[in-house]
């Protein structure tokens, strides 16, 4: 490590510690030629994860992108920021210990519909809608009706408040409305 102002290649480290919540180690160190003190921050480097797209296009995965798809198909319905942030960082992990550096979007995609499932089906159905591309109706009855199937098995979602069959079921709900 070369001391920032004698530029002398000979220091000692007076002090570390962790950082960054474990994600960095903090030293302190000491220039053996000038004396003077400095800070350095050492960090895992990442193997930066490729997207592939659907055009076939390539390029660097972007958390950033992540989260303002998950923001959009979260808002006005009360989830806090740091439990979306939280959720982008366990799709940036999972990638991150893959072995391959190369990812298709629709993976991405499909790791977050996973964990928004869990979360918030209308958050879900948002999402899906537009990265599944939905062109009609029949798009979103066949989405909830899976997700129904998924509650079924016994969800996180199920506990905060499954979708009601009737809304599911086009023949129960006309039922329902006295219509049948």
């Amino acid at each position: 490590m070369r001391c920032p102002f004698c530029q002398f290649t000979d220091n000692r480290v007076l002090e570390s510690r962790s950082a960054e919540s474990g994600q960095s180690v903090r030293r302190r160190r000491e220039c053996l030629s000038c004396g003077r003190r400095f800070t350095t921050y050492e960090r895992i480097e990442f193997v930066p994860v490729i997207v592939v797209k659907r055009n076939g296009a390539r390029e660097s995965f972007d958390r950033s992108k992540v989260l303002r798809g998950i923001m959009r198909a979260c808002e006005k319905t009360g989830i806090p920021h740091l439990e979306l942030e939280n959720l982008v960082d366990e799709i940036e992990a999972e990638l991150q210990q893959r072995s391959v550096r190369e990812v298709p979007s629709q993976e991405i995609g499909e790791l977050v519909l996973d964990r928004l499932q869990d979360l918030n089906e209308v958050a879900y159905i948002r999402f899906a809608s537009v990265y599944r591309q939905f062109r009609g109706i029949r798009d979103f009855v066949d989405t909830l009706n899976q997700l129904q199937g998924a509650l079924g098995n016994g969800s996180k979602s199920e506990r905060r408040g499954a979708i009601a069959p009737s809304v599911l079921d086009p023949s129960e709900q006309e039922d329902e409305l006295g219509v049948l």
